[in-house]
């Protein structure tokens, strides 16, 4: 039987991981002495500053006052990192220091203990007070340990408003979804989308919309009640949530071309006065602000005062209203294959400490990249920042609850089929009790292998 493609390019992927140990079997020096660093990062070159901050972060400061480390840097970014992650994991070479996801993309690399436990080590250097609680708590990580150090927390939905747009049409931000809808013929007239959001990429909707809706329809707590077998997917809460995402598309709220919509292209359209408003999470303002190598930015601060950050307009017959998605954030983690006490181990523990101490996070914050900083030793009051990271940083006050992210609390089991599924319903060839139901057939088989 031939091989499938996507199991010959897996194979060719772990055999060039395996390549690349073999050429740099040497791990812990360089035939200069230095100890050889591998680092793979996840790098969104969309993001104003993005190079900058990489170069700053990495080279500019790190190897100049570490000289006795040598840093071999890999970037890639959305699905290439993944896979490339995946890889390395398959092959059982991981780099020295990545970045992760406390659960969701990344959870294999929990489960299989692929990381490093760094709480002795944060105890060590005794930093645990230096950020916040839920930081270095270690439940909040698929691994139940301290397997990554967070650079903050993140909110998965965010709904931006450009009041150019809204202004051009006679229109004030909607309040509510029959608002919004209503909205829909009027923009439409003045050539205008009016919620933009990029779904060709099957986690978008799940991690930017549908967890939020999820959790409004199913109240706090909803996914521990599937989790303890109180509840199903196929229950009415969870349908109505894949129902209403349904008449999103049927009301032109969300036009079905959305899901044609590369990632990389909704902060230019947004940018561009192409829709009144703009779903994705609060990371994506850093694509709007200035970048200092260019001095361009896609919004300039003198527009950036007219786009308001809130959360979607209250839904009708939802349990909770005026609530989002959060997640501990991404951060950085130690490949559990490093020696304890060796160099190498002293090498990438004295990076993630630079990685995430207040002068990264404080650079990463003013720059967009960081919205919600782990660290508590920011001074935030000497900071001068563009108009939209004020907006970001003040999300927190536009919602009263924060509900769980879908892929960050359920195997990827369960939320890859319900990614496939809510793109299945904008293209209309399923219904919201079709997806429920699969995604209730994936929990149960993963039930029944031990998965979870």
């Amino acid at each position: 039987m031939m091989l499938s493609k996507l199991r010959i390019v897996s194979i060719f992927l772990v055999l060039l991981v395996i390549g690349t140990s073999v050429i740099g079997c040497r791990r812990d020096r360089e035939t200069d002495g230095r100890i050889r660093l591998t680092v793979l990062d996840y790098t969104d070159n969309t993001l104003a500053n993005a190079a900058a901050d990489r170069r700053w972060i990495f080279f500019d400061t790190f190897a100049v006052e570490n000289p006795d480390v040598a840093l071999v840097k890999e970037d890639l970014f959305n699905e290439p990192f993944h896979n490339k992650t995946e890889a390395y994991a398959a092959s059982g070479n991981m780099p020295d220091v990545l970045y992760v996801w406390p659960s969701g993309r990344s959870t294999s690399l929990h489960a299989n203990r692929l990381l490093k436990d760094l709480g002795p080590l944060i105890d060590k250097d005794n930093l645990r007070d230096k950020f916040l609680p839920t930081a270095m708590d270690p439940s909040q990580q698929a691994s139940g340990y301290l397997s990554m150090i967070p650079l903050g927390i993140t909110a998965t939905h965010a709904f931006y408003v450009n009041l150019e747009v809204l202004a051009d049409a006679g229109l004030e931000p909607a309040r509510t979804y029959e608002e919004l809808k209503a909205q829909v013929p009027i923009l439409r007239e003045k050539g205008y989308e009016t919620v933009l959001m990029a779904n060709r990429d099957a986690w978008v909707m799940q991690s930017c919309l549908f967890s939020m809706v999820a959790g409004r329809f199913g109240g706090e707590g909803w996914e521990q009640k599937i989790l303890n077998g109180e509840a199903r997917f196929t229950d009415p809460d969870f349908v109505n949530a894949l129902e209403f995402i349904r008449t999103l598309y049927t009301d032109r709220v969300l036009a079905p071309s959305s899901l044609g919509m590369s990632y990389g292209d909704g902060p230019g359209l947004f940018a561009t006065n192409r829709g009144a408003y703009y779903i994705d999470g609060d990371w994506r303002s850093g694509s709007f602000l200035t970048d200092s190598d260019t001095g361009m930015a896609l919004i300039s601060p003198q527009r950036q005062t007219n786009i308001l950050v809130t959360v979607f307009p209250d839904i009708e017959g939802a349990k909770l209203n005026r609530s989002t998605s959060t997640i501990l954030g991404t951060g950085w983690a130690m490949s559990a294959t490093i020696p304890e006490g060796s160099p190498r181990e002293d090498a990438a523990w004295r990076l993630i400490k630079w990685l995430t101490g207040p002068e990264v996070l404080t650079r990463s914050f003013v720059n967009g990249g960081v919205s919600t900083p782990s660290r508590v030793d920011i001074d935030y009051s000497s900071l001068n920042v563009e108009p939209i990271t004020i907006a970001i940083a003040n999300l927190g006050k536009e919602y009263t609850t924060s509900t769980i992210v879908i892929d960050g609390i359920f195997h990827s089991d369960i939320f890859n089929p319900l990614n496939d599924g809510l793109q299945e319903l904008g293209l209309g060839s399923k219904t919201p009790q079709q997806v429920a139901a699969d995604v209730q057939r994936a929990f149960e088989a993963g039930r029944a292998a031990g998965k979870f």
